[in-house]
């Protein structure tokens, strides 16, 4: 059997070539990581407000416990109070939102609720552009319950996917109690 020197060629140039590629970890690794965990949680949360019935968003387990509703008004204001602190680009969110007590947006239709936290996410993606490792040191200001203090840019990076997961977790629960799947447990696409 003969075999071609083409053919040879052919295979073994472009191993040599990808070999001589210096190797290493990829720019901004933390920054990459942080970024793809709230975006994967991202979709979880849209895919499950979507899959919620509107007549549910008045649902809570108990009555110490918060409506589907308020979670997603409650996860739209988290979104913006975190992804505001990832640099200079800041969300601009209408004064009807900021104005509006919060047991009130939490009854606003399904439609409007998910509008608006879709939107405080696409917000959260644009601000992680901002990022890269090297800012995540940055010393910010943080203000909670007219409270400030000073902290490192990534207590709000982390904080922010902390929370995306805690309000998850607590919709899949919700969700469970209600015979629905929540998404992360729904079969995953055979390729």
């Amino acid at each position: 059997m003969k075999i071609s020197y083409a053919a040879i060629v052919a295979v073994v140039v472009p191993v040599t070539l990808s070999a001589q590629q210096p190797a290493g970890p990829p720019p901004n690794p933390l920054t990459t990581v942080l970024r793809m965990r709230t975006m994967g949680l991202q979709r979880a949360i849209a895919q499950a407000f979507d899959s919620i019935p509107e007549s549910k968003f008045s649902y809570k387990p108990t009555p110490a416990q918060l409506t589907i509703g308020y979670i997603a008004q409650h996860l739209a204001s988290d979104n913006y109070l975190f992804c505001n602190a990832f640099g200079d680009m800041k969300a601009t969110v209408p004064e009807k939102d900021t104005a509006t007590p919060d047991s009130v947006k939490a009854k606003w239709p399904k439609d409007s609720l998910v509008a608006k936290l879709k939107a405080s996410f696409a917000f959260c993606e644009t601000a992680f552009a901002q990022l890269d490792d090297a800012k995540l040191g940055d010393q910010i200001t943080m203000t909670f319950g007219g409270q400030s203090r000073n902290a490192p840019r990534a207590q709000m990076v982390l904080g922010h996917v902390i929370d995306m997961a805690d309000h998850y977790s607590q919709i899949a629960n919700y969700m469970r109690l209600n015979d629905l799947i929540p998404p992360t447990a729904l079969p995953r696409p055979r390729n």
